[in-house]
């Protein structure tokens, strides 16, 4: 099934200062705040919620079509989405504006000082879902807030499922803004943070937010996830990683994994086993699109941790 992945594409810049922010800031002189950290470390990774969703399903066998906006500097990033084999036939590039990119920097302790620059992000009204063709199913992952809104109403209108996935952009939208998006959507899904936030915000229970869709998908990390489905609460351990290297775009693995679910009209509890098991594989590589298991492999990951094949 063709599986449109509405979202970003971005560049992500990493970077490792090997000391702690807390012994270079006073905090009596955080108003006039003007540091510099020396990072030895650094590395640049392909990411963006679009980018990565359409990563890991590519990794199963999936067919994702990627929708989203870049700019000039995107060469490199079109040049690799291409080796993969993914469509991108709907990525629009910007000539005169950056890439959205990222710029983390982590001290010894994990702390992290994160920029974002949206750039050619912004732009993304300027996809239209009519424009994609044979489409099945969709998800609406973080991107600019008015491309989320417009993609979303045409999706609907369309009459493609899809799956609304507020992530970091939940606080851009009110309440009525988001309980729009879930009335229109087929399934939610949401960390544990978000979803209480997302509660908070609708003035719904988790329970009442589960009405309105087919499914609320709520992931809790290393605890693994909670599915509110029409068919009862299915709770879904997590997979014990190799490692941990990185959480970088864990949960967007695990919606690669959850379209794939989806689309292969698999039950829920192998569905949600299925997205923990890419969230463990990726968890064990550093950056969001750096793990490169085989089908195969991920099938015997998910095996040894639940007794069965998914396929």
């Amino acid at each position: 099934m063709r599986t449109l992945i509405c979202g970003s594409l971005a560049y992500d810049t990493i970077m490792v200062f090997e000391g702690r922010f807390k012994d270079q800031i006073l905090p009596d002189q955080i108003h006039i705040l003007n540091v510099s950290f020396y990072v030895p470390a650094m590395r640049r990774d392909f990411g963006g919620t679009a980018g990565n969703i359409a990563y890991n399903l590519k990794l199963l066998g999936g067919t994702p079509i990627v929708m989203a906006t870049v700019g000039g500097d995107a060469a490199p990033y079109l040049a690799r989405i291409e080796a993969l084999g993914i469509d991108a036939q709907h990525v629009v590039t910007m000539p005169d504006a950056f890439t959205a990119q990222c710029f983390i920097t982590t001290d010894l302790d994990d702390n992290q000082i994160t920029a974002f620059h949206p750039g050619a992000m912004s732009s993304s009204p300027l996809n239209h879902v009519d424009d994609a063709t044979d489409i099945g199913l969709a998800i609406i992952a973080p991107d600019s807030r008015d491309g989320m809104i417009q993609h979303a109403r045409e999706l609907a209108t369309a009459r493609i499922p899809f799956v609304f996935d507020p992530g970091q952009g939940l606080p851009m939208f009110s309440g009525d803004e988001l309980m729009e998006f879930i009335e229109l959507a087929d399934y939610v899904t949401v960390n544990e943070y978000e979803a209480k936030m997302l509660a908070e915000r609708t003035q719904r229970t988790f329970e009442g937010l589960a009405q309105s869709v087919k499914a609320l998908i709520v992931t809790q990390g290393g605890l693994g996830s909670t599915i509110y489905a029409r068919d009862g609460v299915h709770v879904v351990p997590s997979v014990r990683p190799e490692r941990i290297a990185d959480p970088t775009g864990c949960g967007d693995a695990y919606r690669g994994g959850l379209l794939y679910g989806l689309a292969g009209g698999m039950d829920w509890p192998t569905t949600g086993r299925l997205a923990s098991t890419m969230g463990a594989l990726k968890i064990a590589s550093q950056g969001p699109q750096n793990h490169a298991p085989t089908r195969d492999e991920v099938r015997d990951v998910f095996s040894r941790a639940f007794g069965y094949n998914p396929w």
